[in-house]
């Protein structure tokens, strides 16, 4: 079996290994608009609270080989210190209350019977993450295959 590494961007990010008891955001590091989001969270919010992983590194399928690739497609997961997956819109509910400059979303987050119009609202983004993501200046190609 053939296995693509990790796009550079991806590799620019903290991995696991570099922060054992960190929760472990894996990512599309194909993904321009996921990679200045991780970038955003990296810089502003972490403090070396999470570790990254492209969801097109080998590593993860060696690690969590629970998710498949079809899943990490869909969306963005948050593997905490205990285990537990977050995906989509639970992952960025989970990380409101982790990250404290997140906290101010965390109330709007939570809010009774609200979590089927977040899901509903990170499934539109997440399906177009690739035509936001400026298609015409595509590092590698990745861009065309999703569209």
């Amino acid at each position: 079996m053939v296995t693509t590494p990790a796009p550079t961007a991806a590799r620019e990010f903290p991995p696991p290994e570099e922060r054992a008891r960190a929760d472990v955001v894996i990512f599309d590091g194909h993904c321009r608009i996921c990679t200045g989001q991780i970038r955003q969270l990296e810089r502003w919010f972490a403090g070396g609270r999470l570790a990254y992983l492209s969801l097109h590194d080998p590593e993860v399928a060696r690690r969590y080989p629970d998710l498949s690739h079809d899943d990490l497609m869909r969306e963005m997961y948050v593997v905490d210190s205990q285990g537990r997956r977050h995906g989509g819109a639970a992952a960025v509910r989970y990380l409101s209350r982790r990250l404290p400059r997140l906290w101010w979303l965390a109330p709007l987050l939570h809010l009774p019977g609200t979590m089927p119009l977040w899901r509903f609202l990170y499934r539109q983004v997440a399906n177009r993450r690739y035509r936001f993501g400026r298609l015409e200046s595509c590092d590698n190609g990745s861009c065309r295959l999703h569209q």
